[in-house]
């Protein structure tokens, strides 16, 4: 296994054509900065830009240069308060162009796993490893086992199929 930064992982988006997410997790406010913005939102008060601004800002440049950023969140309904967060705060990832789905958690496979991971080209899987108290280290463990990155490209496609775009999710 590999040890990413942050700036590892911006490589990793520069490098690839390629970027696919998959979130299992119903709660993510244990994770460094998330409680502000979540109760933020549940206060009807508006996000705070810098907050985001250093993802949107790489987004905004690897999407630029053709690469593909996908993510699909397996949620469970009803939602609770963080996905009701996510799913009202989506837009913004939206307009810096990534494509982002839902999967309500019983139309996902029983054998999905409750790993969060990151898969480049059908190349390198990096895992965000998290903590029993729902915190997340820094950075994510990456690997290219041929298996590890297959399997995850088969669940990517499978889950990606299934899920729903977030603008028709969201109505």
């Amino acid at each position: 296994m590999l040890h990413l930064t942050f700036d590892d992982l911006a490589q990793a988006f520069r490098a690839h054509r390629r970027a696919f997410h998959l979130e299992v997790r119903d709660d993510y406010s244990g994770v460094a900065g998330e409680a502000d913005r979540v109760q933020r939102f549940l206060n009807g008060e508006p996000q705070d830009p810098a907050a985001s601004a250093r993802w949107h800002a790489l987004m905004r440049e690897v999407i630029g240069a053709r690469c593909v950023v996908q993510r699909v969140r397996v949620i469970t309904e009803p939602h609770g308060p963080y996905t009701r967060f996510a799913v009202g705060t989506t837009d913004a990832n939206l307009r810096v162009g990534e494509d982002i789905r839902w999967l309500p958690r019983r139309d996902a496979p029983v054998d999905l796993g409750d790993d969060d991971w990151w898969l480049f080209d059908d190349e390198v899987a990096a895992y965000t490893v998290f903590q029993r108290d729902g915190s997340a280290l820094p950075g994510w463990a990456a690997t290219t086992d041929p298996a590890v990155v297959r399997h995850y490209a088969d669940v990517r496609d499978r889950l990606w199929t299934k899920a729903i775009p977030h603008l028709e999710y969201a109505k």
